[in-house]
């Protein structure tokens, strides 16, 4: 039942004319790998959106939809494009807007101007690299992005018209133009630091929004004036130069839109005829602000929605990890906010709203902000996906079926990968029993969950733990998985989820010292730090957060990676989490030390020595009260190496780290595809 303190999220609300059910919207957010060739939406694209409807959002604004596809050209298929084949686009889209509107949702498309220079390296052709006026590509300097001439910029506005009134044809109940936000190519045209044009689209502020403004006028004289036009907005741009942003706390000029710009923008843009403004902060040069990874506090934009809704009387939606219904309901009843926007966390769950009106918060399957299954995965595979979610992007495709024959089922192991090929096949109606050794559920992710900041990861073992018992999984804790009791069961399944343990290199001498210890020790007893000093050998994202989290209680940090960089490099991981990463040890005085070998550890320290001595000659020595060792993770398949083909089993598995020491998304990725097949 809805909790009493919730229903002001379940109120309808207005956007221009347009009435919507309740106050919860779907983010936008790109959909590679839900396109066609002609620019339309595939059956996957449908049924990813048609699931958040029908999880009860009252509105849902699409990903980027380009507006034309020759400026600035994308290969196809990529993104939608309604101008690129009209009649392919709106036979797609009218059957998915059709279906939506069948669970009371409204639909936005969201219509891009484009990347300009923020656009990744090797999505567009070089000579199509434009930007308001020449500049060099935020990732990659040595690519130049031209100016756009004034036509140019003409051609963009009628194409923004034309895109609005194929999206009406097809059932849209409104567009939403992007943006004035996250530093994209309509965002460049607003801000001094990047236009430096001399036409009317550039110089003074009325020049700098003349984009944006032509824009909505010209979809309003085509589609209506009661046809909403919201717009996606980043009210200040927390930037501090090419690159480089400014963290929560920190204090710095800001270069891009500052305050007291951004309101006055935004009042502008309402009387221009925008009928929403969807509020963030943030560019590509500060890109975590858009995008932010679990470093940030949940509803990190409450400060800048609040300051727009009290300069504007059109409906302000925030988004920012706004899940918790506590926190939502507080900022609509304080005015922050008109309505609540949800990315991540709908491809998480798509349930989510659901939930919270069945006052079900607790069930909602949490979004870790990591970043890996939806930018991560578009940018290897050029599919949406998410991490904690397997059949994100692909609902029909990988929904789960009742089992023709139901199994006995024994998964050995509690991780989170075990724990999901548990929950799947008990929901498809095998009989499972799990085998934890332990005496908690949750694996590498218990210690990995301590610091504050990785509150989202201890919240997912919370869930799995709550999933064991509401998918009636009998779990045996304190249980050593052995041949004997496995057989003892008579199952027709087994699946080896035994996970990884922390690794050290054998040649190193002195990891036997009282004041060296692994990662994992330390983030389960932090207390243990008593010293001053520390140092943590290891960049990678285990031994980068664990540096983080000791320089904010108060240590005095040394990192020690080998290679040329942390995390793997800016391409290992999303690159919103390894800028937002790198910039805090640097704010937290970490002092970071890449290229640099560890030798051996003293009584005192370590030992260490640069890329560039040779063989490790002009040994340096470092002074520390604390060693932690971050060193990687090793694969413990000892058990199933031991047992898959002796045991009287018909089908044995081994799955997650038990194969290879990854990533939380692999382990629940091989979770589901092996339970989902039984």
């Amino acid at each position: 039942m809805l909790k009493q303190e919730h229903r002001v999220l379940f109120e309808s609300m207005q956007i221009g004319q347009l009435k919507l059910k309740n106050r919860y919207s779907m983010a936008p957010m790109g959909t590679l790998g839900c396109v066609d060739g002609d620019g339309a939406y595939n059956k996957r694209g449908q049924d990813y959106y048609i699931a958040r409807a029908r999880g009860g959002v009252g509105l849902i604004i699409t990903g980027v939809q380009m507006v034309e596809n020759e400026l600035e050209q994308f290969p196809m298929p990529s993104l939608p494009c309604p101008t690129v084949n009209p009649v392919a686009y709106v036979r797609s889209a009218r059957e998915m807007t059709e279906r939506i509107h069948s669970y009371g949702t409204k639909i936005f498309a969201q219509l891009t101007a484009g990347w300009g220079r923020s656009c990744i390296p090797g999505f567009t052709p070089l000579d199509k690299s434009i930007a308001p006026s020449a500049a060099p590509n935020r990732f990659d300097p040595s690519i130049e992005h031209r100016e756009l001439t004034t036509e140019e910029v003409k051609y963009f506005i009628s194409k923004f018209v034309e895109s609005a009134a194929i999206a009406q044809k097809a059932g849209f109940d409104g567009v939403e133009i992007h943006a004035v936000h996250e530093g994209y190519l309509l965002d460049q045209f607003t801000m001094k630091f990047f236009n430096k044009r001399t036409d009317e689209y550039g110089g003074s502020f009325e020049n700098r929004y003349r984009f944006a403004v032509e824009i909505v006028e010209g979809i309003k004289a085509v589609c209506g004036k009661h046809f909403p036009v919201s717009l996606r907005y980043s009210v200040k741009g927390n930037m501090k130069a090419y690159g480089q942003g400014i963290l929560p706390g920190e204090e710095a000029e800001e270069v891009g839109r500052d305050m007291e710009e951004g309101l006055k923008a935004a009042k502008y843009l309402q009387d221009a005829g925008y009928d929403a403004l969807n509020v963030d902060a943030g560019t590509y040069d500060s890109w975590y602000w858009n995008h932010p990874p679990n470093y940030f506090q949940p509803g990190m934009y409450k400060p800048y929605c609040k300051a727009v809704s009290e300069v504007v009387d059109i409906p302000v939606l925030m988004a920012g990890r706004m899940e918790n219904p506590d926190l939502a309901s507080h900022a609509v009843e304080n005015g922050i906010c008109d309505g609540i926007s949800m990315g991540r966390p709908l491809l998480a769950d798509p349930e989510v709203v659901n939930k919270i009106r069945r006052g079900r918060f607790e069930e909602v399957r949490p979004c870790l902000s990591c970043h890996l299954g939806c930018l991560g995965r578009m940018a290897e595979v050029g599919n949406i996906s998410c991490a904690v979610n397997p059949s994100c992007g692909r609902e029909e495709e990988y929904a789960l079926t009742p089992a023709f024959k139901p199994k006995k089922v024994v998964v050995i192991g509690g991780g989170v990968g075990g724990m999901e090929a548990a929950r799947i096949a008990s929901e498809r109606g095998h009989s499972v029993i799990l085998m934890e050794k332990a005496s908690e559920l949750g694996g590498n992710v218990i210690p990995g969950g301590q610091p504050p900041f990785k509150h989202d990861d201890k919240q997912l073992v919370v869930w799995y733990s709550g999933e064991m018992e509401r998918k009636a999984v009998e779990v045996r804790m304190n249980t050593l998985a052995t041949k004997e009791n496995i057989e003892a069961e008579n199952a027709d399944v087994v699946i080896f989820a035994t996970g990884s343990r922390p690794t050290q290199p054998a040649w190193l001498k002195g990891a036997d010292k009282p004041h060296v210890m692994t990662a994992e020790k330390m983030l389960m007893n932090p207390e243990l730090i008593t010293g001053d000093k520390l140092t943590v050998i290891g960049g990678g994202l285990v031994g980068s957060e664990a540096a983080l989290w000791m320089a904010q209680r108060g240590k005095s940090v040394t990192l020690i990676e080998a290679s040329d960089d942390l995390i793997g490099g800016p391409h290992k991981t999303c690159f919103a989490n390894y800028q937002m990463l790198k910039e805090l040890l640097e704010f937290e005085n970490v002092d970071v030390k890449t290229s640099t070998y560890l030798d051996f550890i003293t009584d005192t320290g370590i030992m260490m020595h640069s890329a560039q001595a040779a063989d490790g000659a002009e040994l340096q020595e470092l002074e520390s009260d604390h060693v932690v060792l971050a060193m990687g993770y090793k694969a413990e398949h000892g058990l199933f190496d031991e047992l898959a083909n002796e045991l009287d089993v018909d089908e044995v598995f081994n799955i997650g780290d038990s194969q290879q020491a990854r990533t939380i998304m692999t382990a629940i990725w091989d979770g589901y595809e092996v339970a989902r097949s039984l």
